[in-house]
């Protein structure tokens, strides 16, 4: 395959192309930032000119390139950089990995994270004492797998001005303490480092065939001035290089999580962003209704089952989730909510439901309102969810990683509660628009591994089909952002998209029951790779975005 030249017109031809223009397209011309024909070899020289680049695919797939809807970029590559506590099964592991990162250190921070104690024979915790003497003194911060909570050593709980924990001598720290370490933590960040976490996770993704990121942005949630400086820093334009002449990496589409009362309020927020050159899709994101499951902090009806005296955290009041909701509705702005727990979706299924006997349905549905994760949305929420318009950004891989029996959901829920976990069917039957995620850096950037996890489940009655999947991870994250952006290959729309070396291409079907492929013309269904449990998976050869190459191997 050759790779890219200084050519905008570009002639890819010799594989398959999934595109609604043409479900049997081979071949695809590209005009700079454009897409300027889809087709079959045969015909593609009625269009072309002669001064194309032309690139043999040899069978290679070209897919519109992935919308990854709930990110933190800049957390993502801080983890990266950081200890990977991933594989750790003991306390003991934890502390030798922090003996080990902080010997030659000089006391400077030690960040980590990926630790998860259910899935350790003890799941007993680290204390402060023993942390602290792993670090010799230094500051630590170890963020649990799910970002909810961490184990903090005494110097950095000193920085932040952390109270003594509620259990005697515990590293571990949840809600307004969680949230005053991960300041302080970002406090001890240089720009400069700052800066590389920022671009090894656009790059990241790029290589992942991602064109776009949904960035979930806040106080709370990244160091000051980052969304300003993550939108400076991607972003493709046009050609292999920015105008700028800086590398051109994929789209970000800010969220800002701050809850706010009233109209005027919004608007200011999000004018000040402008003045930045921000242009926030929406006014939260990851703004906060609840917790998660993994650390007990998403909020339940009824008690966790591993935890009778506790059911989660609301960190928003019901009065506070419907006066932001209505505030944003009023400024005509997109309102956005972390919400996991059945108890945190109950307190926004009830505000949506009031704001729109309020102002009016019609009105509330046409700012396209979202909710992140929805983990534990029953048939009631579902319904209100669809009534009123209202998005989800879900993130299959979190079932992968901690649905089924023996896992984190079943520990923290028991298996009645968590099979009715993550109810993508019910969303997608119901109308409820939909788009995947990854929430990096807590699973990993992973397109297709979310795709194979919303089509295989480990519950079959929460399956959707490997092409509605894929569509939600397409198209569907640019109709959560209400961006305008088609998310398809056809003439006239953005030339956004990924080559993949992908083998065989099928039509699965959704029903385990029935065959799970189709070879059948007559069904005009492109093909998508094979995504059955066990598959390899398919690998990026190219991501482009707005005609600019994020990413390249096709010349290698």
């Amino acid at each position: 395959m050759n790779a890219p030249g200084p050519s905008t017109r570009r002639l890819y031809r010799g594989g398959s192309v999934y595109s609604p223009a043409d479900p049997f397209a081979t071949a695809v011309l590209v005009d700079g930032s454009t897409i300027a024909w889809v087709g079959p070899d045969e015909a593609a020289g009625a269009w072309t000119r002669g001064d194309e680049e032309v690139v043999e695919l040899d069978g290679a797939l070209i897919t519109p390139a992935f919308v990854d809807a709930h990110v933190h970029l800049a957390e993502t590559g801080l983890r990266a950089a950081g200890l990977d506590l991933s594989g750790a099964r003991s306390a003991r592991d934890v502390l030798d990995a922090v003996a080990a990162g902080c010997a030659g250190g000089g006391g400077e921070l030690l960040t980590g994270a990926g630790w998860d104690e259910t899935a350790w024979d003890d799941a007993t915790l680290p204390t402060r004492a023993e942390l602290d003497a792993a670090a010799g003194g230094a500051p630590v911060h170890l963020s649990r797998v799910d970002g909810h909570s961490a184990l903090v050593s005494s110097a950095l709980a000193a920085h932040a001005a952390l109270p003594a924990p509620r259990q005697a001598g515990s590293a571990r720290v949840s809600g307004a303490a969680h949230h005053a370490a991960v300041h302080a933590r970002w406090a001890a960040l240089s720009p400069g480092a700052a800066e590389r976490a920022r671009r090894a996770a656009l790059r990241a993704a790029a290589a992942a065939g991602i064109g776009t990121v949904h960035e979930m942005s806040g106080p709370a949630l990244a160091p000051p001035g980052d969304l300003a400086a993550l939108v400076a820093l991607a972003g493709a334009g046009t050609g292999a290089q920015r105008a700028d002449g800086r590398e051109a990496l994929p789209d970000v589409v800010p969220y800002h999580a701050q809850a706010l009362t009233d109209p005027d309020a919004v608007r200011e927020v999000v004018a000040a962003h402008a003045a930045e050159g921000v242009h926030l899709a929406g006014v939260g994101g990851d703004l906060a209704v609840d917790g998660s499951l993994g650390s007990r902090t998403a909020a339940l009806r009824a008690p966790y089952a591993d935890a009778p005296d506790t059911r989660g955290t609301l960190h928003l009041d019901p009065g506070a989730v419907r006066a932001h909701l209505r505030a944003c509705t009023l400024a005509g702005v997109q309102a956005a909510f972390h919400a996991i727990g059945d108890a945190a979706l109950r307190v926004l299924a009830e505000a949506l439901q009031e704001v729109a006997d309020e102002l009016g349905g019609t009105t509330l549905a046409a700012r396209g309102h979202r909710v992140e994760h929805a983990v534990a949305a029953d048939a009631d929420v579902v319904a209100v969810l669809a009534r009123l318009g209202v998005g989800v950004s879900t993130q299959p891989a979190f079932d992968a990683r901690w649905g089924g029996p023996g896992g984190t959901y079943e520990r923290r829920l028991g298996a009645e509660r968590a099979a009715r976990l993550h109810p993508f069917a019910a969303l997608a039957a119901a109308g409820v628009p939909l788009a995947l995620g990854s929430d990096s850096p807590v699973t990993p950037l992973d397109p297709w591994g979310a795709v194979r996890a919303a089509a295989f489940p480990h519950r079959p009655e929460h399956a959707v089909s490997v092409r509605a999947a894929f569509l939600a991870h397409t198209r569907g994250g640019h109709r959560l952002a209400g961006r305008g952006h088609p998310g398809v290959l056809r003439p006239g729309a953005p030339a956004t998209y990924a080559v993949w070396e992908a083998g065989d291409l099928l039509v699965q079907a959704p029903d385990r029951r029935l065959s799970g492929w189709s070879t059948d013309a007559r069904s005009g269904t492109p093909g998508l790779p094979d995504l059955t449990p066990g598959a390899g998976a398919p690998r990026c050869l190219r991501t482009v975005v707005d005609g600019a190459v994020v990413h390249d191997e096709l010349g290698g």
